[in-house]
């Protein structure tokens, strides 16, 4: 496996797993070690897979709504707002992921040249 795959799953791991952690303080101290668990393995999997710019944004989301709660309802309120900030950032960074994926699409035809199709009179 090579070093950046390696990075892609240790980040994977330690941003979910955050999220993970996060969510088992919002559910209650029993949920942590659960919380933890499934996040980290489902970080390292989405890792392995190559997700890099959704693990940005969720970081990004957890740091922003984490600040935004912070301001708005005090220490209290921080893990509630870096939990939904992390989901909705997740939600952002997949949603900006295929958009691009689409133009880059886009993108890919409008460059290609045209396939010649046979004329029927050739038959």
């Amino acid at each position: 496996m090579s070093v950046s795959k390696i990075f892609d799953v240790v980040f994977g791991g330690l941003v979910l797993g955050t999220v993970g952690v996060l969510t088992g303080l919002l559910m209650g101290i029993g949920f942590l070690p659960a919380a933890l668990l499934i996040g980290m393995c489902l970080g390292a999997g989405v890792g392995y897979f190559g997700g890099r710019r959704f693990f940005a944004s969720i970081f990004v989301g957890t740091i922003a709504g984490g600040l935004v709660a912070w301001r708005l309802g005090g220490v209290d309120a921080m893990t509630v707002g870096a939990s939904s900030g992390a989901a909705m950032g997740g939600f952002l960074g997949v949603w900006i992921s295929m958009l691009l994926d689409l133009l880059q699409q886009r993108k890919e035809s409008v460059s290609a040249p045209p396939v010649e199709q046979p004329s029927p009179s050739s038959k």
